[in-house]
């Protein structure tokens, strides 16, 4: 739901009831994961995707339905029957889709509130029934005092992990939606690459902070999608700044008087990712400075460096693509080779 927040909040203001349909369970090649939403409001206007085209059409011929009777209603669409190319995937996947009335959705503004402010919630479903979980309390009902208990504990452990998924409470199933906070990426260098990179940041759904100790670069006229700017010294932001293992951090100063201190801070941090830019050469160096100031060759192995997959791309826009696949792939699990090479899953797992 976090993709359609904005125009569920629009919808919310002008009073115009809805249906929100959400991917909760994926077989095979589906092309959309457990999450992914669509909605459909009174006036017959649409939001988001389940499939990417595929069953849009039936989705919103149910969300319809649900509008006009309040009764929620699971759907499951597949390849397996003679319809398949009228109303199924033909990808190959099968997805389960829970479509709900607004009525069933607890605490919908607050939720809606906490998405857009970045605060953490999680929603635990049923049919036509919701439970708000928030990280020290929950609101609303699975209609049965165990189910909401078991329900609430487990999404009080997802929301902390940031996953997303169906979940057993009692023998119910139940759909558990996290919204954590969202991941940070931090950049390092307030150059013309650092804008790119921001913004394809900003894109994939991170917080991003763009760092650098000369004002006069670091400037909001600069980089006017950056979340945050600091005027600091990299390495001393970094060493009092929050940074967990969904953290990517970019260092695009290639400068040592930066990147070696701030890459002995970076190293003793838990982030996914650590991309550093720079020719071969002068990463050769890097990695001489980073040894003779005691860095061991098993943190080392951690750089990303040069950073980016191999696209022979150019300009800063080009490289920020490059450097996007490269945190794609490495939090997925992906190859970054063409997937005309590979017969592994097309889609990979979805990261919250």
């Amino acid at each position: 739901m976090r993709d359609i927040v904005d125009g569920l909040a629009a919808w919310r203001s002008a009073g115009h009831a809805f249906a929100l349909a959400t991917v909760v369970r994926t077989w095979h090649s589906a092309p959309r994961q457990p999450g992914a939403a669509m909605a459909v409001n009174d006036r017959g206007e649409a939001l988001g995707s389940v499939s990417g085209g595929c069953v849009e059409a039936a989705v919103y011929a149910a969300a319809e339905e649900v509008l006009r009777t309040g009764k929620a209603q699971t759907q499951t669409y597949g390849v397996s029957d003679d319809e398949a190319f009228e109303v199924g995937l033909t990808c190959g996947g099968t997805i389960e889709v829970l479509i709900q009335p607004d009525s069933a959705l607890t605490d919908i503004d607050q939720v809606i509130a906490a998405i857009l402010e970045g605060r953490p919630v999680a929603t635990a479903s049923v049919e036509n029934a919701q439970l708000v979980v928030w990280p020290f309390t929950s609101r609303g009902s699975l209609g049965d005092y165990e189910v909401d208990h078991s329900a609430a504990a487990q999404a009080a452990g997802m929301l902390a992990a940031g996953t997303t998924g169906t979940i057993s409470a009692c023998d119910v199933p139940v759909f558990v939606q996290s919204y954590a906070t969202p991941p940070r990426m931090i950049v390092f260098g307030a150059i013309d690459f650092a804008g790119a990179v921001a913004r394809i940041g900003r894109f994939l759904g991170y917080r991003v902070t763009v760092c650098d100790a000369r004002g006069v670069f670091a400037t909001r006229k600069r980089f006017p999608d950056a979340d945050e700017l600091v005027v600091e010294w990299p390495h001393r932001y970094l060493a009092n700044t929050p940074v967990d293992e969904r953290t990517v951090l970019c260092v695009l100063t290639h400068d040592p008087k930066f990147d070696i201190p701030l890459l002995e801070v970076a190293l003793r941090t838990p982030a996914r990712y650590i991309g550093v830019m720079g020719s071969r050469r002068t990463h050769e160096d890097r990695l001489d400075r980073l040894r003779e100031a005691g860095v061991t060759a098993g943190a080392l192995a951690r750089l990303s460096a040069p950073i980016g997959l191999d696209l022979g791309a150019r300009t800063p826009e080009e490289t920020a693509v490059a450097i996007a696949a490269e945190i794609i792939a490495r939090s997925s699990g992906g190859t970054g080779r063409p997937l005309t090479e590979l017969a592994t899953p097309i889609h990979g797992s979805s990261i919250t």
